[in-house]
Parts: structure tokens; sequence; C-alpha cells
């Protein structure tokens, strides 16, 4: 397997576990080790800031696939296939690059109705 199938089979298997935690069918100890690695996968913030040379993406590289280990461990196999294949369906989904830019143009326009307004307000 190539860095970039297990970089998708990794980012596949964070999705799951998102859609996972949020399943009533499993263990709550499942979900709340499933919360903590999914928010550290997806968190800007890291135990080792990526800046520092090579040590800066090893827990990136070595914490998150150990925590999808463990939460796979304690969620039975059918139910980890299920969200896994929900996960894969998800992730293979067209992307719109104009809805994109429409979202994009929201936060702009909000963006410019805030700092217009608060320009006002302290006037």
């Amino acid at each position: 397997m190539g860095f970039r199938e297990w970089a998708r089979v990794i980012k596949r298997d964070v999705h799951a576990l998102y859609l996972a935690s949020r399943d009533p069918r499993f263990p709550w100890y499942a979900k709340a080790l499933a919360i903590i690695v999914t928010g550290y996968a997806l968190s800007p913030i890291d135990l080792i800031p990526d800046f520092i040379p090579v040590i800066g993406y090893l827990d990136d590289v070595v914490l998150v696939p150990v925590g999808i280990w463990l939460v796979v461990r304690m969620i039975p196999p059918d139910l980890m296939t299920e969200h896994r294949e929900i996960a894969a369906a998800l992730q293979d989904r067209p992307v719109s690059p104009g809805a994109a830019a429409a979202i994009v143009l929201v936060w702009v326009a909000a963006a410019a109705f805030a700092g217009a307004w608060l320009y006002k307000a302290l006037k």
C-alpha cells in the first residue's frame, strides 16, 4: 500500500469513527475514544507542533493510526464495516467548485457587513 492509499484509508477511518461516535449501537467508551481520536485528527492543534522538523509530523503519523486501531478493536466488526462503507461513499462524492465559491462569497459578504457595522459602531 502506497502513502496516498494509506492516507486515504486513514481519512476514511477518521470519518467512519466520527459516524460511529453518533451511533447508539456503540458502547459509550468506544464513542468517547472515537470523539477524542477524531477531534485530535481534525484539530489544527497538535501535541507536537508541525513546524518542528521530523517529530512535528510524528504525532500525526503515529498517534492517529494507533487511536483508530484502538477504537476499531472496541467496535463490533460488522458495525465498523458498515460505517467504513458509508464514509467511503461520502468520500467519493463529487465536489462542487461552484458551491464552494458561493459559500466563500457568503462568508466574505458577512465579514464585510460585520466590519462595516463595527466601523460605524466605533466611529
